[in-house]
């Protein structure tokens, strides 16, 4: 039997395998056209499994493809590297050459004249910097003179934009030979999980399909992951559903040491002040990949450009456990808040929360110990965080603190975008959608309610609550006001938290 594969590239006889048969005819194209080209994506996009499929297709067309890996050679000479090659050009092709120089290399290839040779090389940037000139000297000899000779084409594959490490004015590599691998599509999804179903018997509830691929947005690696958890952790369910899709994603986002994020938390830290600012202000920054920052981010999956050319982040997944791996160790400040509420006086005879008096209760207890305590600091007692992550943390600290006395629960919302955060708590088998975010202008404070109540539609809720920190230093135009609306049939209850961002 088949599963979801989480390591490596796909084996189709053992892992449920997408053919992305428009991707690879991408591919084919661009080798019959005797291109030279690149493929780069941050890892886990599905790049190895991709090139292999190409070079099986190809295979069956006459070409001679083989392919290698350069992960760790940093300090292999020339002849160790040809040494790889030469032994995996004879495993695959069954053809037998001895390499030992870059002279020899070109010399090899210049003299074949009866072959269709592909050279696929994936983790590019492990290649020995000191050989890394010669290395594409000789693909731009080789590259000028293609038509007389039997490599017609090399597919350099990596991790992060080898295009801005390999461009010149003389090199064959281009920004229009570039072959993007997009994350999975909504319907790939589907057809992937559809695999396992079909040949298991074994059901994915439709809401749980939806949810594995929004809080994924289809990154391969991720989704593979959630599939094989649900599978594992209930072998033996007919359906799987959106309460074990629940269980998976907390799982996921408090227990799982998961290899990718790792790296994606060891990136955001070096710009962590950049990442808090998409994480809690909401700024609109223009995507231009030039930004050390913003490729630095991109190029290891954390951010991307949206469809109005601004920044924006990539992977829900890897959003919400930022929240988390930047949230602040506060000395016992949760302790201070439990020993606060009077839960007799947050419900109604119906036992119904009353969110008027559980939002004043916040508002109170912000008068009183402010939002310092949600700074985080360094070993010098310098603040690491940006102040306005700690409006945030301190209202979901409270938040959380009101939970776990009452016995709620709580988890977030699948959702990308900048400067706000999502959370959906349960409370006596009622669920509400609480957004909180800071106010910087009218439009973007009525804006947030419309979407809002389009989120809490498409989630089956009834109920939202608008949280808005606002500076008190500013004047407000009059529909920045607290009050219960209707809008699209979803009741929104909106809060305003003032705060002095002066004295501050």
């Amino acid at each position: 039997m088949r599963e979801f594969n989480t390591s490596g590239p796909n084996i189709p006889s053992r892992h449920y395998t997408l053919q992305r048969k428009e991707l690879i005819a991408k591919g084919e194209k661009l080798v019959k056209n005797e291109r030279y080209f690149t493929i780069w994506a941050p890892r886990q996009t599905g790049k190895s499994t991709y090139f292999r499929q190409l070079a099986s297709e190809l295979d069956k067309q006459g070409y001679q493809p083989v392919y290698f890996s350069v992960e760790g050679f940093n300090d292999f000479s020339a002849s160790d590297t040809f040494d790889t090659f030469c032994r995996e050009l004879k495993n695959q092709q069954n053809i037998e050459w001895h390499i030992n120089t870059f002279k020899d290399f070109e010399k090899r290839i210049s003299n074949c004249k009866d072959r269709k040779l592909i050279i696929i090389i994936d983790e590019i940037e492990g290649l020995n910097p000191e050989i890394f000139g010669q290395f594409l000297h000789s693909i731009r000899n080789l590259y000028h003179s293609r038509n007389s000779h039997c490599l017609k084409s090399v597919i350099l594959v990596g991790v992060s934009n080898i295009l801005g490490v390999i461009s010149d004015n003389a090199s064959p590599f281009n920004i229009a030979d570039n072959l993007d691998i997009p994350y999975f599509s909504h319907e790939e999804v589907f057809e992937l999980l559809e695999q396992h179903e079909t040949e298991t018997g074994q059901l994915f509830e439709k809401k749980t399909k939806e949810s594995i691929y929004r809080i994924t947005a289809g990154q391969p690696g991720l989704v593979n992951g959630f599939a094989k958890k649900l599978v594992d952790d209930s072998p033996d369910r007919k359906i799987l559903t959106y309460d074990d899709y629940l269980k998976v994603e907390d799982w996921y986002l408090t227990e799982a040491i998961d290899k990718n994020f790792e790296n994606i938390l060891k990136v955001a830290r070096k710009e962590r002040n950049f990442v808090e600012r998409l994480l809690f202000t909401g700024d609109e920054i223009p995507f231009k990949v030039d930004r050390p920052s913003i490729k630095l981010l991109h190029t290891n999956g954390l951010i991307k450009k949206d469809s109005r050319g601004m920044v924006t982040f990539w992977v829900p997944f890897y959003k919400k456990r930022l929240y988390d791996a930047f949230y602040p160790y506060m000395n016992g400040e949760k302790t201070n808040l439990l020993r606060s509420f009077v839960v007799s006086e947050l419900f109604d005879k119906e036992n119904q929360l009353n969110l008027d008096r559980l939002i004043s209760g916040y508002k109170a207890y912000v008068k009183r110990r402010g939002f310092n305590a949600f700074r985080e600091k360094d070993e010098n007692g310098n603040y690491k965080s940006i102040r306005e992550s700690a409006l945030i943390y301190s209202f979901e600290t409270y938040i959380q603190a009101f939970l776990q006395v009452v016995g709620g629960k709580s988890y977030r919302e699948a959702d990308t975008g900048l400067g706000k955060s999502d959370l959906i708590i349960n409370v006596n088998s009622e669920e509400y959608l609480i957004e909180s975010k800071i106010y910087y202008y009218e439009q973007q404070f009525l804006k947030g309610k419309k979407q809002l109540a389009y989120y809490c539609k498409s989630l089956g809720l009834q109920k939202g609550v608008y949280l808005v920190f606002c500076p008190s230093n500013i004047k407000y135009p009059n529909t920045v006001t607290e009050n219960k609306e209707h809008i699209n049939d979803i009741e929104i209850s909106t809060y305003i938290v003032f705060y002095d961002e002066d004295k501050w």
